[in-house]
Parts: structure tokens; C-alpha cells; sequence
């Protein structure tokens, strides 16, 4: 009994030093996060829900829901550029959001989205494949993505922001706001981190980096 409570001592303890080193503030490839819209505070969210219309791929939308295992994305590299697991994302970097659920990538392309006529946004791809409409470039401040970070998300074909048009949906999916891509960035442009599995170094050096990842869930 002493040696499992001593155990579940340790493990606090490690995990409360993990998440206050500095490797903790940064968002890291190969981590499943969720998105929150900082304007409607929906979360990015996907089903196998098809658009009606448009491109008749899998819809994105937005939710307010916060415990939707839906809204999970795994952060990754561009196709044929896997980034090294733990290793933080730099400001400019050009990545790629898989949604675990259903293994397709957040896409975009010239489609009218089914609300507000901007561009669409959707989940695309088989088995785990994509192609280049699936490149997001990080958009923010200093040299890496931070966790508190309000950040922007540049499509690389495009050049359209994500952003939630503020439009509702209604059946199948009531009450769901509407992910479009913008041409002109306003406030709905604006993202940050929200729950998620995040895999850091333990001790993370920005200019040196060369320890192994480890996993840790906020």
C-alpha cells in the first residue's frame, strides 16, 4: 500500500515538474489538441457528416460542446516532411491538423461553403492520405507556437484564414457553427489550445533540442 501511494507520489510530482518546465508552454508535433474559435469559443470540431452541396466531402464545423471526442486533431508535418515527435512548432511552420476520429485531414479548396457563400472548409483524405490542401501555415508571434497563444491558420493553397463564419446549422447538425476559410483576417480568425494529449521534451532547449519525448495529458 505504502509502495503504490509512494508511486502515485512520484508520478504527481514528476508530472507537475514536466508541466512547469518551459517545454510545457509550447505546441509540439505529434500532440492531439483541440482548437477553440477565441471569438465564438466553439471548438474546430468533424463527423461523417457530409455537405449537401459544394464538395460533398466531410463536414467541419464548430461546436460548443468541450468533452466532443470529435473535436481531437493530431498535429503533424506536411506530407513527405514528418516533424520529429515532441519537437515544438515554429511560428511559420506549415503543418497539418488529422482528426483522429475519422483519419482525414482539415482541407480546403474553392467550394462555396453552404451558409455564408465563403470558402469551404473540410475533412479530406483516405486511410490516413491528403494532399496539398490539406497545408496549414502557424501564423503568430516570437519563434515557436505557444500553448496560450492566439494564433492564425493560413491555408497554403489559398491563402484564405480559418475562421468560423458565426452561422448555425441546423439537422443533422443543430445548433453547429460553420468553419469557413476568409480572405481578410478579422477577430473569428483568432485561435488558441484548448484540452488535448500534449508530448514534450522534458527539458526543452529551443536552440538544443535532443532529449526524448514524453507524453503529457492536460
Amino acid at each position: 500500500m505504502i509502495s503504490t501511494l509512494l508511486k502515485l507520489v512520484l508520478f504527481i510530482l514528476i508530472s507537475l515538474n514536466v508541466v512547469a518546465g518551459r517545454a510545457g508552454q509550447y505546441v509540439t508535433c505529434g500532440s492531439a489538441i483541440k482548437l477553440q474559435n477565441i471569438a465564438y469559443k466553439i471548438r474546430l470540431h468533424s463527423h461523417d457528416v457530409k455537405y449537401g452541396s459544394g464538395s460533398g466531402q466531410q463536414s467541419v464545423t464548430g461546436t460548443d460542446t468541450t468533452d466532443d471526442v470529435n473535436s481531437h486533431w493530431a498535429v503533424l508535418g506536411p506530407l513527405n516532411k514528418t516533424c520529429k515527435r515532441g519537437e515544438p512548432i515554429e511560428c511559420g511552420s506549415t503543418i497539418r491538423f488529422h482528426h483522429l476520429a475519422t483519419r482525414k485531414f482539415l482541407h480546403s479548396h474553392l467550394f462555396s461553403s453552404p451558409l455564408s457563400g465563403s470558402q469551404e472548409v473540410s475533412a479530406f483524405g483516405e486511410n490516413g492520405v491528403g494532399d496539398t490542401g490539406d497545408y496549414w501555415k502557424v501564423v503568430c508571434d516570437g519563434d515557436f507556437w505557444e500553448r496560450d497563444d492566439s494564433v492564425v491558420f493560413r491555408h497554403v493553397d489559398t491563402n484564405v484564414y480559418l475562421a468560423s463564419s458565426g452561422h448555425a446549422y441546423g439537422r443533422p447538425i443543430n445548433g453547429q457553427l460553420e468553419i469557413v476559410g476568409l480572405t481578410r483576417l478579422d477577430s473569428s480568425c483568432q485561435w488558441k489550445t484548448a484540452e488535448g494529449l500534449y508530448i514534450h521534451t522534458s527539458s526543452f532547449n529551443p536552440k538544443q533540442n535532443t532529449n526524448k519525448p514524453e507524453h503529457n495529458e492536460l
